[in-house]
């Protein structure tokens, strides 16, 4: 079967993921509020997990079909790979066959706190993709195909994320792009420039907000980044270790 035949269901099953996401996130703030154990801001729904795991879901439902076994699919336990820089750090999605690294996925969401958090998301990105080249260069995966590495973001669509932001300039002038960017367009850029520059095989930006997003309602706000070619881009890599 032609990976384009393979998901053609995507886009619905992409809203079942986005409203997964919003859902999941208000119950698991409901919840910590009523057990009183609530963290600062956004905080409590942002830690409780799984909020992403609908579009696990939709990977491991794919790289099955197209024929990667079970058993090679990780996305609940045994996250950690070795690192270089650290002894090991855990992913979202492994996809580990016959003793080889296949691929390994990280998804990230905001919803609020833009100017808190997105030096903390970007950072965190960078050095999880520095950590994992570099232990593959020191032969912590064995040798062969190098592995397939994806950062899938979404990001909340509000005011609050589209408004231009001002950047400070005390020595040196930014980067042209940046100026007066919003969140969301830093995102955007931030996301583009790890492929370009070849820390991520590919990488997925998606905006939802939180009156529609609970309904699945999504947009791309860049061709180049979408879950489309995303998807499609790893399982046309997991494709080279099927028999």
């Amino acid at each position: 079967m032609e990976i384009a035949d393979l998901i053609k269901d995507l886009p619905v099953r992409a809203k079942g993921a986005v409203a997964h996401y919003w859902i999941t996130r208000a119950a698991q703030a409901k919840k910590q509020k009523l057990s009183g154990t609530s963290d600062q801001g956004n905080r409590g729904a942002a830690t409780g997990g799984a909020h992403m795991d609908g579009f696990l879901d939709i990977l491991a439902l794919y790289l099955e079909a197209l024929g990667i076994p079970r058993h090679a699919l990780h996305f609940h336990q045994h996250l950690e790979l070795p690192g270089y820089f650290r002894p090991t750090k855990k992913w979202d999605l492994l996809v580990v066959l016959d003793g080889k690294l296949i691929a390994a996925l990280e998804t990230k969401s905001q919803v609020g706190s833009f100017g808190n958090n997105f030096n903390n998301r970007t950072e965190e990105a960078m050095g999880s993709a520095l950590d994992l080249w570099t232990a593959y260069r020191e032969g912590a995966f064995g040798r062969g195909l190098a592995p397939w590495l994806g950062y899938l973001f979404l990001l909340q669509d509000c005011p609050a994320s589209q408004k231009p932001v001002r950047t400070d300039e005390p020595h040196f002038k930014v980067f042209p792009e940046f100026k007066n960017a919003s969140y969301a367009r830093r995102y955007e850029l931030f996301c583009r420039k790890l492929v370009s520059e070849r820390h991520y095989t590919t990488s997925a930006f998606l905006l939802a907000d939180l009156e529609t997003g609970s309904g699945g309602v999504f947009h791309e706000p860049a061709s180049d980044l979408t879950l489309n070619g995303f998807v499609t881009s790893l399982l046309n890599h997991a494709r080279n270790y099927i028999n």
